[in-house]
């Protein structure tokens, strides 16, 4: 029965192409070490040097996002330099493209001005993102970020498609939603 269980798992991640899988609780010392799984990976399936580089630099800003908002926690709010939070991560190939797939719980009351940063992003160029990009780096960061503000725009300029996104609701946490992001590149 349980290698049932992990075979339905395996078929299921050998049918989508998933190079990269984690669910559970994000740390820096964690994002290392993923870093290293992932870079083995990639080097296995071929990626050149600056699909990776793009790829890296897409997963460190969903890592920290994570751990920078996720509503479930290990770690006080408060302590900023060791968070542990709940998301999964996810890359997988499609074509000839790689995906990554992030997911987090978030308070409901975030998703508006999530939603208010991720929305226009969908319909810009990649020239408009980056000179939003660059307008960002010399303005001072939006005062709910807990880093520099740019993570969404580095995913953008990073993903060769529109970020894809979505909120849905937490079952049994109605203060909780579920937001997953995803960027093809």
């Amino acid at each position: 029965m349980l290698y049932e269980e992990f075979e339905d798992f395996w078929q299921v991640a050998q049918k989508r192409h998933v190079i990269f899988f984690y669910t559970g609780y994000f740390s820096q010392h964690v994002v290392a070490a993923i870093s290293e799984t992932i870079r083995a990976r990639l080097d296995t399936a071929g990626a050149a040097g600056p699909t990776r580089r793009r790829i890296f630099s897409a997963f460190v800003e969903m890592s920290q996002n994570i751990m920078h908002y996720s509503s479930e926690s290990l770690t006080p709010d408060a302590e900023r330099d060791q968070q542990m939070r709940r998301g999964s991560f996810c890359i997988g190939s499609r074509d000839d493209n790689f995906f990554l797939l992030s997911a987090n719980p978030v308070h409901t009351d975030r998703v508006e001005s999530i939603r208010t940063r991720l929305e226009p992003l969908r319909t810009m160029t990649v020239e408009e993102i980056k000179l939003a990009y660059k307008k960002a780096l010399r303005e001072a960061a939006p005062e709910d970020s807990k880093g520099a503000g740019l993570g969404f725009l580095t995913m953008a300029r990073e993903a060769s498609e529109p970020l894809e996104f979505e909120f849905v609701p937490a079952p049994n946490k109605p203060d909780t939603t579920i937001f997953c992001i995803k960027a093809i590149i």
